[in-house]
């Protein structure tokens, strides 16, 4: 039986742990307390001045900060937040919640898990390419497109309220973040190398694949060097953007079959630096993936052709336009993780759900056209496809668009922040505001809506108050107000025919 260490914290208490390798590390070994709710983790290497100060400002003001202002309790399943320093034996270390159950793997890979990853943590390597998920992954650990725009919805959110904060990851990538498809929970780790410009410079580099452009070019430079480009909330925008276009579309948006040098090393560091291209760039298609070279299992998300970026639908088409095209090599355009969480919110709006029930993905994003189909197994949309356009009154009389649009099918659901604007869906929305208020069915070849509590619904045309348990048929160019107040939303319902 192993052995319990007692250490004294510097508040006067004690912490205890098992003295039993439990895991290990870049930096550091990681040890169980005995209730195992909590680890302790010890750097292997000595850590000076400016790390101690590093890390009594992550475990003190900044966890104060995000965990104690408003809305602080929605962190504390989205971030593996170190929450004390300990010394032992000339060691520093630090104290850490343990990841929850579900972000390792149950079933583990196919053929009853050949590759020994049950019970191992769900890194999120194993989901950003097809490779790793098709071949190796058993299905049961997969998810579907629905979880990943969620996934992508929160670590969008997470990166969000790091750079309020004024903090850098440095170290963005599907290495530091955990998910768990399935359920569409994700946890940002190793937050405790975080940048603060201008004050703590960053430990570590980066990640391959992940690493801004500029960084990569300027890499042989000192990091005292003027010129040299370190990790900054600025280059956790690029790595956010390859995450989300990543779990999305299953390829790298850099990784195309361009050649650069002969030299491998020389190659990569032009194709990822210097000389990076968007595998989708529409103007200079230099660097597209040649699908002679590529595997079965790669198939059909290496065919750009078959499924492009735009597949994710409008919004954030246009984000990664900004990140692989106008901001690969110019930081300032780089959309914000703000953005990435604005346009993610409106694609969750358009999701449709596949009528092939053998489909892999089940879902997919509508496509604004007049014949809507499935990008993943071709399926056609049939049948009438109610669109509810989304306007807003600023002032409670007149309403103008707000480039938002939602998607109509069965047991579909309306929200407080679908009824008005001023309501966002993110960790600062009261519980009071988290509940249905309508939903949609199909009854006798109609689409209803049902108010179940959106007490102003109004049918504008006639001015016929929808009670609450009422309902009323979606017809083309119905116009349903929600409210009078400001940011009240106007419905205009649009039918489509597949």
């Amino acid at each position: 039986m192993s052995d319990i260490v007692r250490i004294a914290l510097s508040d006067g208490n004690y912490i205890e742990y098992v003295d039993e390798l439990i895991g290990s590390g870049a930096m550091k070994d990681v040890y169980f307390t005995p209730c195992k709710t909590k680890v302790v983790a010890f750097y292997r290497d000595p850590q000076g001045a400016a790390a101690r100060d590093r890390l009594e400002m992550i475990t003190g003001v900044y966890r104060e900060r995000i965990f104690n202002a408003q809305g602080g309790d929605y962190w504390k399943d989205m971030f593996c937040w170190p929450e004390k320093i300990v010394e032992h034996e000339g060691k520093l270390g630090l104290v850490m919640p343990v990841y929850p159950k579900h972000f390792f793997f149950e079933f583990g890979s196919v053929n009853d898990d050949m590759l020994g990853i049950r019970g191992k943590e769900k890194q999120g390597k194993w989901y950003a390419s097809s490779n790793n998920q098709t071949k190796f992954l058993d299905p049961r650990e997969r998810g579907n497109w629905l979880n990943y725009l969620q996934i992508c919805l929160k670590i969008s959110r997470t990166v969000r309220r790091m750079h309020a904060a004024g903090l850098a990851h440095s170290d963005l990538s599907y290495k530091n973040v955990l998910v768990a498809p399935t359920l569409a929970q994700t946890c940002v780790i190793d937050v405790d190398g975080l940048v603060v410009p201008g004050k703590y410079p960053p430990d570590v580099v980066g990640t391959p694949d992940f690493i801004a452009p500029e960084c990569v070019a300027t890499a042989h430079l000192d990091k005292d060097d003027p010129l040299r480009a370190l990790p900054s909330i600025q280059t956790d925008r690029h790595a956010l953007a390859v995450l989300i276009y990543q779990y999305l579309l299953l390829r790298h948006p850099l990784r195309g079959d361009k050649v650069h040098a002969l030299d491998p090393h020389e190659d990569e560091t032009l194709a990822m630096g210097e000389k990076a291209l968007f595998i989708e760039h529409p103007d200079n298609p230099g660097n597209r993936i040649k699908l002679d070279d590529v595997r079965d299992s790669e198939l059909p998300w290496k065919d750009i052709g078959k499924l492009p970026y735009t597949i994710t639908g409008p919004y954030l088409s246009k984000l990664f336009e900004r990140s692989f095209i106008d901001g690969l090599h110019n930081p300032n355009s780089r959309p914000t993780a703000d953005e990435w969480e604005a346009a993610l919110i409106k694609t969750l709006d358009l999701i449709q759900p596949c009528e092939n029930g053998c489909c892999s993905q089940s879902w997919y994003i509508f496509d604004n056209t007049t014949s809507p189909a499935c990008p993943f197994c071709s399926t056609k949309y049939k049948g009438q496809l109610p669109v509810l356009n989304l306007y807003s009154s600023r002032d409670g009389k007149s309403f103008k668009p707000d480039n938002h649009r939602l998607m109509v099918y069965r047991d579909q659901s309306l929200f407080p922040y679908h009824v008005n604007r001023q309501l966002v869906p993110n960790e600062r929305l009261a519980d009071e505001h988290k509940k249905r208020v309508g939903y949609f069915i199909y009854h006798n070849d109609k689409w209803l809506l049902v108010n179940e509590n959106i007490p102003e619904l109004t049918d504008a045309a006639n001015k016929r108050l929808i009670p609450l348990g009422g309902h009323i048929e979606l017809r083309d160019n119905l116009q349903l107000l929600c409210s009078k107040k400001p940011g009240g939303r106007l419905f205009v319902v649009q039918l489509v025919h597949g």
